[in-house]
């Protein structure tokens, strides 16, 4: 199985085709098999595809004094008791990422938390990155400061996240009801708790910002937005676009996991977006 050495620990990876990179990037307590509908058809479609699991999700691991507190990981998948991800580290694994595997310009497609660590990526490191469709995208509108003091604390988390992933989900299919089961299994559990608390936590770090940002990225971008999220509803969508001149947004009837509820809808925008980026490179 292929794992890259990154500053928070062993990241896992699935690789499948060749071709223009596609780097997958999942949500808070998701994983890499979120992508599984539209993996295959965008490796079939002449591309590298590299769906990643973030440290202590999936199978990915966390190394201790990665994060704030640095206590040690409990086993693969599992955050430490403190909970030290944050958005921040994911930027910086991702990059730890694509210097390891030496990835040519790629396209990074980001779901929540993954497409702020995606726009991050492309404001720091521009050369790496050939084009960003973003997803439900974090990062780019004002987080309600009371969401991360309630959600930032493991107790609270652990008794509503589960209840909010049904809510921001809106499973439609059998992918986005296992999903759904899968992820408030996570969320139910004490290192789930503690990994979405401390994510939750860092929405509120300034760094997570990138509103003022937005102008600078100089790569084409296609906001894929699920219309029925209620976490980052249409409102979000538009005030993603309109931090990124330029920006590309179009609308999908789904939750908040466009490309598992309505994987055949994300793929025809998807799929032409990224032959208009192969051109230019």
């Amino acid at each position: 199985m292929p794992f890259v050495q990154t500053r928070a620990g062993q990241v896992f990876y699935a690789e499948q085709g060749s071709g223009l990179p596609v780097v997958l990037l999942h949500a808070t307590l998701h994983d890499h098999t979120d992508f599984d509908a539209v993996a295959g058809p965008l490796a079939a479609a002449g591309h590298r595809v590299l769906a990643v699991d973030w440290p202590a999700h999936g199978r990915s691991t966390l190394q201790a004094g990665s994060g704030p507190a640095g206590s040690a990981p409990d086993g693969p998948g599992q955050a430490a008791s403190d909970g030290p991800v944050t958005a921040p580290l994911l930027a910086d694994v991702l990059a730890d990422f694509v210097a390891a595997l030496d990835l040519a310009p790629a396209v990074f497609i980001g779901n929540s938390v993954g497409g702020y660590a995606a726009a991050r990526l492309a404001l720091d490191y521009p050369d790496r990155v050939a084009g960003l469709v973003l997803v439900n995208t974090g990062g780019f509108v004002k987080v309600p400061p009371l969401a991360p003091r309630l959600l930032g604390i493991p107790a609270v988390s652990r008794v509503v996240f589960p209840r909010l992933v049904p809510r921001y989900m809106k499973p439609t299919n059998d992918q986005s009801r296992a999903i759904t089961r899968r992820v408030q299994d996570r969320a139910r559990s004490k290192a789930g708790a503690a990994v979405a608390a401390a994510l939750w936590r860092s929405f509120a770090d300034p760094a997570y910002d990138l509103r003022a940002d937005g102008s600078r990225l100089g790569v084409p971008v296609l906001l894929a937005w699920g219309a029925r999220d209620i976490v980052l509803p249409k409102s979000a969508a538009r005030q993603t676009q309109k931090a990124i001149p330029g920006a590309d947004l179009q609308f999908l009837q789904t939750g908040h996991v466009a490309f598992a509820s309505d994987p055949d809808g994300f793929l025809g925008l998807v799929l032409p977006f990224l032959e208009s980026v192969a051109i230019k490179q």
